[in-house]
């Protein structure tokens, strides 16, 4: 017989009855119902049901067993009573008849409990991680984790797609988010950086001559932490394509993602359709670039209601803020439907969560006995009110919130509202996912804070009109090969068809206030490559976290991260970061320079 184990605590069943067998695992928990001692044995693949009555020679044992210690059970397999099975569990209907019991390892006094899976503070879930891991739900998740990848895998090389690694150390890059810096022994002075993701050397290999490219890629970025982003590291299911428009990626990525979420869904509905929403269209409808779908409710410009009318606060806002950029300096009143919101008292609580967010508030109409109700109903006027009833298919139970401005000031506001209304009223589905691409983002941004034009997504997008509209147009009115796609409002990735001609590059970044002389030295290699015959070529890549995290139903990254860190990017499990040795230092060439931190006041 095996020395541990001839079946897992996951795998007997009714055929079993009657054999004898070995289990290993850890002690779930042990109950103690009048003189029968039964102990839940768990191990990675299930629960197993063990017993001992006084007569066991394992009873002594069996009473000295504590929850978390490491045992091998061997017994007899006996069917469960009628009123005994637990029809909840796989091995519910047997359970093993213990004759002898070995203490494998035993374990001190639990600084959390793993059975039951209450809430615990973060930093020591985090800390004793491996407790953690223990808890049946985190277990179930980071398994389903391992087998999203593995589908994955399947699914695009499937689809023609070839996997290939690429560097972990490599140059640092100027835009993005802050590198992770590698100090060089061989080179002092000089450091890698980790690859926030591995953009450049994946157009790189479509110059190469490859064609269709994927990797579960390791990217790092030194930012906050987010609920949805752990700091420090994450991967990706990165992608490019050669010889391919817009579309073709789209054709490519769509039933991948389609058929991992259906197949990982657990009863959920998949949306058949991608839409494809352009950014203006998102930010108007949804209030974000990021819209969940699930969400009915789609805002409307409402301006021509209120222009020249009795509502003096919107009126005399429209007119004097009547001519300029759109975005810039027009202002326009946005209306958002709420449906089976209109009752004062709802509009009220709105009002309230609207100044809780900093706003002045948030006007309303609501409607009852066939009229709008409500001090802006009560200044537009009956007429006006109906039209716009009418306008936005409302009725008797039904409200209308307004936020008014310029159009960017407010625009991520109204889309909070916009959720918030929804989640109120209990109108979004939640039992479904829904996906969309968001497409034609503008090429640039303008930047106040430093008075110039930036990149506004990944700087290495063709623009769309390519050299010419780079030469002719204002840059802000420029649009960008870029998309996003996007599930239940979580961006799941970003990607673009890229820059593939040297001219365009060169240009593109000179608007953005990077000289010839920048680009060759920073993006030199890139640049040699596009010199030598590069395919036009594209690509995307999809937080694998994001997915998972979707799929298993959390709204935590950490909740299906094996080994996170926290909010400050701290491994509690591991102590890291830690400092280095005077040694390792001087190995590195590297003398420290720490902020200098205040002295503590003396007591007394």
């Amino acid at each position: 017989m095996h020395p541990y184990r001839t079946h897992s605590c996951g795998e007997l069943r009714s055929g079993d009855v009657g054999t004898n067998v070995r289990v290993s695992g850890w002690v779930h928990r042990v109950r103690d119902h009048g003189g029968l001692l039964f102990i839940d044995l768990r191990d990675h693949y299930g629960l197993t049901q063990c017993v001992a009555d006084p007569d066991s020679p394992a009873f002594k044992a069996v009473e000295d067993l504590r929850a978390e210690w490491v045992v091998r059970i061997d017994g007899e397999v006996r069917e469960r009573s009628a009123e005994t099975t637990n029809d909840r569990l796989p091995t519910g209907g047997v359970e093993v008849f213990i004759r002898d019991l070995e203490v494998l390892s035993k374990a001190q006094e639990l600084p959390l409990p793993v059975f039951g899976e209450p809430d615990y503070p973060e930093e020591t879930r985090l800390a004793y991680r491996f407790l953690d891991l223990r808890r049946e739900g985190l277990h179930q998740r980071i398994v389903k984790r391992s087998q999203v990848i593995a589908s994955l895998r399947q699914r695009m090389v499937g689809a023609g797609f070839t996997e290939f690694q690429t560097p972990i150390l490599t140059a640092s890059s100027p835009e993005g988010a802050r590198d992770f810096l590698v100090p060089s022994r061989m080179h002092p002075g000089k450091f890698y950086a980790l690859p926030q993701a591995p953009q450049q050397f994946k157009q790189l290999i479509m110059m190469a001559g490859f064609d269709r490219y994927f990797q579960i890629a390791p990217c790092f970025r030194d930012e906050d932490a987010r609920a949805d982003r752990s700091p420090g590291e994450f991967y990706q299911l990165d992608v490019e394509m050669s010889f391919v428009t817009q579309e073709d990626v789209f054709a490519a990525i769509e039933p991948v993602l389609r058929e991992l979420f259906e197949e990982f869904a657990e009863g959920r509905r998949v949306s058949a359709e991608f839409p494809r929403i352009p950014y203006w269209r998102a930010m108007r409808l949804y209030g974000t670039d990021k819209p969940d779908l699930r969400n009915p409710i789609e805002m409307s410009d409402a301006s021509h209601h209120f222009r020249g009318s009795g509502f003096k606060i919107f009126a005399g806002l429209l007119e004097k803020h009547a001519s300029g950029r759109e975005w810039t300096e027009n202002a326009e009143v946005w209306a958002i439907p709420a449906k089976g919101g209109g009752s004062r008292a709802f509009c009220d609580r709105m009002n309230s969560w609207a100044q809780g967010e900093g706003q002045p508030g948030l006007g309303y109409i609501f409607f009852r006995d066939g009229e709008g109700a409500g001090p802006v109903a009560k200044n537009l006027g009956e007429k006006q009110t109906d039209q716009l009833r009418q306008e936005l298919d409302l009725t008797d139970g039904d409200a209308v919130f307004f936020v008014a401005g310029i159009p960017k000031d407010f625009v991520e506001f109204s889309g909070r509202a916009r959720d918030r209304i929804a989640s109120d009223l209990e109108l979004t589905q939640t039992d479904c996912f829904e996906f969309c691409w968001v497409v034609d983002f503008p090429m640039y941004e303008w930047k106040e804070d430093d008075k110039r034009i930036d990149f506004s997504h990944n700087p290495f997008s063709m623009p769309q009109g390519g050299l010419e509209a780079l030469e002719s147009k204002d840059p802000l009115d420029v649009l960008g090969y870029q998309y996003d796609i996007v599930c239940n409002g979580v961006e799941l990735s970003s990607g673009a068809i890229r820059n593939h001609v040297p001219e365009i590059m060169l240009k593109a970044f000179e608007i953005a206030g990077y000289g010839a002389d920048v680009v060759e030295k920073e993006f030199g290699g890139m640049l040699r490559a596009l010199r030598f015959g590069a395919p036009p070529h594209g690509g995307i890549a999809p937080g694998l976290d994001r997915i998972v995290m979707l799929l298993a139903g959390t709204d935590n990254i950490r909740e299906v991260t094996m080994f996170p860190m926290n909010q400050q990017a701290e491994d509690l499990l591991m102590g890291a970061p830690s400092e280095a040795s005077p040694e390792q230092l001087k190995e590195l060439h590297i003398r420290l320079s720490l902020p200098k931190t205040k002295a503590k006041p003396k007591s007394g």
